[in-house]
């Protein structure tokens, strides 16, 4: 029977290897085609921790469909919203090359498509491939609203690591028993910080250390002697991750999209919005081994689900009766093995950072106590000093708007935003160890929907620095429509008399973990007209406020000019 099992196993292998090679030689021959999906934003009642609830799904899956495209091709996506809740889709990597409206965050490039309407996604991912992801950009529907996306190379431009025996994504995330929407909501009303997540999850799985779990699981079955491709995503809302495979190791050869020289590793971390793609080798003795997922802990006053998810990497042949060997992970509060990996990430070719800098800008992020006003402060008053949790860059809490930012701009509409975001925070002090809640400084933020205005072109330097106002701990900061060098990073306050950085083959991201008490140095050219977000992909921080919006205006020609807005954008 045992014998039979292991055939069948070794038979769906064989399809999937069928159908892979299928799909790369259509897209490879196709190449720079069109690739259309059709996006139905529906609820489905599912069961999880003992419990069963309406979640929004697309499609009716969770997590949602995977996006496949080869670099080069366009992307037309019909969304219809069957719910009642407004959504909109962000391709989160994806570059949007003069592509704008398309590129998703509410009332940022679009009001949100409003029940019972439509939008149609159209761009193309210009010079791009690797590993992506897409997901609900309102609210914090992304706790369900996500999925993978796929950009595979064009066929004269091979891996430039060992083509892998097998390609799998892997997506973490988090799930809460409650509604989201309203959790959302009861935390701001609060005041206060948002409860724990319920479970973690691998592929929409929490594993069986929770509550009637025990047969929600991921499970990978593997060849031995093998090499293959994970492609690792972070889909969740508040929460960074640990990830690890018992007795294994992970070679890095891809961080957002971009390639890496290859970095081998027990254990990754990933911010939410981060994505890698390792090689693993199936190089251990047949058996049944753990995936593991468990957060890191990088805020000391933040609590955290401590029950970590688990799947199965399980070799084809071990007897069904063998224990699965647990992955181990670092301390959960572990900063050196955060920064081993993030030291090992390296361009794999050298770059061309711009050396001459047009604009420098000095952006403090961090979490701020408002005032609170509420005439019943127990139940709107919860941070500490009785006060009301903000966060902010240069100590201005992101204000959303009730029109999107890119129509008011393109339309000369006043009055939705201001174009006055500062290059510099207002105070100087020790943003790391001078600034707990009882320093002179006043820990307020203001609130408002302030922009930064650049010129096309402009070669810009921008300095993140955490503050330990309040608290310091890591920051996952995604800027949209553009990739950046992370030429340098460090511990305590930024100082540019000792910073060290490297300017031969930083690594190109989209999304950079602020280090905890620390800072990083990023670079990027102005090249691509429109108005981008930039914000903490922590949800929380998020709401409340840690972002602000860059307006990159036109260049010379078309080629350098925001196109015309879509027929069918939506309306507020």
């Amino acid at each position: 029977m045992a014998n039979l099992v292991t055939l069948f196993i070794l038979l769906l292998s064989m399809i999937s290897i069928i159908y892979n090679v299928k799909f790369m030689a259509d897209g490879s021959t196709m190449g720079e085609s069109t690739r259309f999906y059709d996006f139905k934003v529906q609820t489905k009642r599912i069961t999880k921790l003992c419990y069963s609830k309406d979640i929004v799904t697309i499609n009716g899956m969770f997590p949602g469909p995977v996006v496949y495209a080869q670099e080069d091709d366009r992307i037309i996506v019909n969304v219809t919203n069957m719910t009642p809740f407004n959504v909109t889709i962000h391709w989160h990597g994806v570059r949007q090359k003069l592509s704008c409206w398309y590129d998703g965050p509410s009332f940022i490039t679009q009001c949100p498509i409003q029940a019972g309407q439509s939008f149609t996604y159209n761009f193309t991912v210009v010079k791009q491939k690797g590993t992506f992801f897409w997901h609900a950009h309102v609210s914090w529907l992304r706790g369900t609203v996500y999925g993978a996306m796929v950009v595979y190379p064009k066929t004269s431009m091979p891996y430039p690591f060992m083509i892998p025996y097998l390609e799998h994504t892997i997506i973490l995330g988090e799930y809460w028993l409650q509604d989201l929407q309203q959790i959302e909501h009861a935390t701001v009303a609060s005041g206060g910080a948002p409860p724990t997540a319920d479970a973690y999850t691998i592929n929409g799985h929490p594993g069986p250390n929770y509550n009637c779990s025990t047969n929600d699981i991921y499970q990978l079955d593997v060849i031995p002697g093998k090499t293959y491709m994970l492609r690792l995503i972070n889909a969740g809302l508040n929460t960074e991750n640990f990830f690890a495979i018992a007795n294994h190791t992970l070679t890095i050869v891809e961080a957002d999209a971009e390639y890496t020289k290859p970095f081998t590793t027990d254990t990754v971390m990933l911010g939410p919005g981060q994505t890698l793609n390792v090689l693993v080798s199936t190089d251990q003795p047949v058996g049944k081994y753990s995936m593991a997922v468990a957060p890191y802990k990088s805020g000391r006053i933040v609590h955290y689900q401590n029950i970590s998810a688990s799947a199965y990497f399980n070799y084809i042949g071990a007897a069904p009766n063998s224990l699965y060997l647990p992955a181990k992970l670092p301390k959960p509060d572990d900063k050196m093995a955060v920064k081993t990996v993030m030291d090992g990430l390296r361009s794999l070719n050298q770059v061309n950072v711009s050396k001459e800098i047009d604009k420098n800008l000095f952006i403090t992020i961090g979490l701020n106590v408002q005032k609170c006003y509420s005439k019943t402060p127990k139940q709107n008053c919860q941070a500490m000093n009785n006060g009301v949790l903000a966060a902010s860059m240069n100590n201005i809490s992101f204000v959303q708007p009730n029109i999107s930012i890119l129509e008011a701009y393109y339309k000369k509409i006043k009055g939705s935003y201001t174009e006055d975001f500062p290059d510099v925070p207002p105070k100087f002090y020790d943003f790391v160890y001078g600034a707990p809640n009882n320093i002179t400084h006043d820990t307020q933020s203001l609130n408002g929907t302030r922009t930064k205005v650049l010129e096309y072109g402009t070669k810009v330097q921008l300095i993140l620095q955490d503050t330990g106002t309040v608290n310091i701990e890591n920051h996952p900061i995604h800027f949209h429509g553009y990739s950046f060098y992370v030429v340098g990073y460090g511990t305590g306050n930024y100082n540019p008399q000792t910073a060290q950085f490297n300017l031969v083959d930083p690594p190109y991201m989209n999304t950079i973990g602020v280090p905890v008490g620390g800072w990083a140095a990023i670079r990027f050219v102005a090249d691509n007209p429109g108005v981008w977000f930039m914000h903490c992909h922590l949800d929380i921080h998020q709401t409340w406020g840690l972002g602000m919006v860059f307006i990159v205006k036109n260049g010379k020609g078309e080629l350098e000019s925001l196109p015309h807005p879509p027929a069918d954008l939506p309306r507020c």
